[in-house]
């Protein structure tokens, strides 16, 4: 069975890279100052529809079912051609919950446009607009936390492209029982070669994470500083035909603790990314090879840590963590401003024994997002 994986990973590979994981384009929802529409009001309406189902039993991701909707009506005033101010909510319903609202959040946003540059200071474009890779960001923060605030600046051009940010995840006041808590990080790519349908760049990220605080009264907590980082090299092949590209992208990803009192089961780790795949008109086809050792992320999935965060096995450590899957998404825009994803993703825990080493998630989303004009401000 292991020797029919790596033939079929590096099958994938000879084959063909735009991404490490599916293409979540369509789920993202940008918004930016528009010079056609200054002076103007607009109504961004985005509305995320998920369904996202763990059929696991293993010890370190738990098996359950995320199922519900996501609302998020945002005003828009285009006061300058480079300058957009953006207020607006954000709701979320789990459905078979009958207490109303699982969560609900006013949002605000300044973004200042010009050129390749753009910075974010309110809610940013976070969460999977970030472009991290599953090590260290979970898709599933989508669902469950797809709101940040803080500073973002964005530079965007056809050979570099860069996404740095700061959050503050828990801001306390003077006499805080708690502590503190703030997170930042950046995405950076480099294309060094991008001719002929072929694209080579290097891709870097990292996240810190950040606990502590002056003026809290947990002053015999420790503090804690945590990072997590990834750099490699992605190959891209766009071909014509119902195969429209091939690819493989490649990530050493590392962890460490820097906090000056250690608490965590492991001080550093490391691991190894491994992605080929095709995208067709038939849907993408992934597959991916996780390697870790001792590693442990700050917003990743837990399937690829090595200490589990699972409800009735917390604690529980495997220094050495091999997983191969096997995906398949089908991504379709039904009609205009309606994108449908589908999900299925299966994989194998190469370094257990236990007679559960094949499972499986499978997703399905529906987004509808549209902007509308209201009115013009007359001066």
């Amino acid at each position: 069975m292991r020797s029919l994986l790596l033939s079929l990973f590096l099958l994938l590979s000879i084959a063909g890279s735009s991404y490490a994981q599916f293409n979540s384009t369509a789920i993202e929802n940008r918004i930016r100052p528009d010079s056609t529409a200054t002076g103007e009001v607009h109504l961004n309406f985005y509305n995320f529809n998920y369904v996202r189902n763990y059929e696991y039993s293993n010890p370190f991701h738990d098996g359950y079912t995320l199922y519900g909707t996501q609302l998020q009506p945002e005003l828009v005033y285009y006061a300058h051609p480079n300058l957009a101010i953006v207020m607006g909510a954000y709701m979320r319903k789990d459905f078979g919950n009958d207490r109303g609202l699982y969560d609900s959040k006013l949002l605000f946003a300044l973004k200042y446009h010009k050129k390749d540059l753009t910075l974010n200071f309110g809610s940013l474009e976070g969460g999977i607009h970030h472009g991290y890779i599953e090590p260290l960001w979970d898709f599933e923060r989508q669902i469950t936390d797809p709101i940040q605030y803080g500073t973002q600046l964005l530079i965007e051009k056809d050979k570099f492209k860069l996404d740095a940010w700061i959050a503050w995840q828990k801001m306390i006041y003077r006499a805080s029982p708690v502590k503190e808590q703030i997170i930042g990080g950046l995405t950076t790519e480099v294309s060094l070669y991008k001719k002929n349908g072929w694209n080579l760049s290097i891709p870097a990220q990292f996240i810190a994470y950040h606990k502590g605080g002056q003026i809290d009264l947990e002053k015999d907590i420790p503090l804690q500083t945590l990072f997590n980082g990834a750099t490699g090299f992605k190959v891209s092949k766009a071909t014509y035909g119902p195969v429209s590209s091939i690819y493989t992208s490649n990530y050493i990803v590392g962890y460490k603790d820097f906090s000056p009192t250690k608490q965590q089961a492991f001080q550093g780790g490391f691991g190894l990314w491994l992605n080929a795949g095709v995208e067709s008109k038939y849907g993408s086809l992934a597959a991916s090879y996780w390697k870790g050792n001792n590693f442990m992320t700050i917003k990743g999935m837990p399937l690829y840590e090595s200490v589990s965060s699972n409800l009735y096995e917390f604690g529980y450590k495997e220094s050495s963590r091999s997983i191969f899957l096997l995906r398949y998404a089908y991504q379709k825009e039904l009609i205009p401003n309606l994108y449908l994803d589908v999900r299925l993703e299966p994989h194998i825990d190469l370094g257990t024994s236990r007679k559960e080493s094949l499972q499986f998630q499978h997703s399905f989303f529906l987004t509808y997002k549209e902007n509308f004009r209201l009115f013009k401000v007359k001066k």
